[in-house]
């Protein structure tokens, strides 16, 4: 076929969508999926190593994780609130996914309000929750 061809439709293309939140809530979801995983595996195999390597090598792994009275482990606060912050956008946005399998939220402006609110609620459960850790069990 030659490109003067114009009696076939055309596929859509990106650049005549207008993003929304909607959109970038389903590209959030992906991303925070596969990061999830990848982080975790690595953090297991990271762990599984440290565990058969000794007790220094164990104890090196702690205390990244471990909340101290003494010191604060900037490292271990930001991966854990960036995990924590994913898995509550993830768990958010499957649910609103699941909503819209069962054939509901279709509408434009309840679909570009429900991706808000994932937003909304992984912030707020991500602060609710370290605020448990920090001031409830530290």
């Amino acid at each position: 076929m030659s490109s003067s061809n114009r009696t076939r439709p055309l596929s859509p293309h990106l650049t005549i969508w207008r993003w929304g939140p909607h959109m970038a809530v389903s590209i959030l979801h992906r991303a925070t999926g596969s990061g999830m995983a990848t982080v975790g595996a690595i953090l297991l195999v990271w762990w599984l190593v440290a565990l058969a390597s000794g007790e220094a090598a164990y104890q090196g792994f702690l205390d990244l994780f471990t909340l101290k009275s003494g010191g604060l482990n900037i490292a271990g606060y930001v991966l854990g609130i960036g995990l924590s912050l994913s898995f509550f956008q993830h768990m958010a946005s499957g649910v609103r996914h699941l909503v819209m399998d069962m054939g509901a939220n279709f509408e434009l402006k309840s679909n570009k309000r429900s991706a808000q609110l994932t937003w909304a609620f992984s912030v707020v459960a991500t602060a609710l929750f370290w605020t448990y850790i920090l001031v409830v069990k530290g």
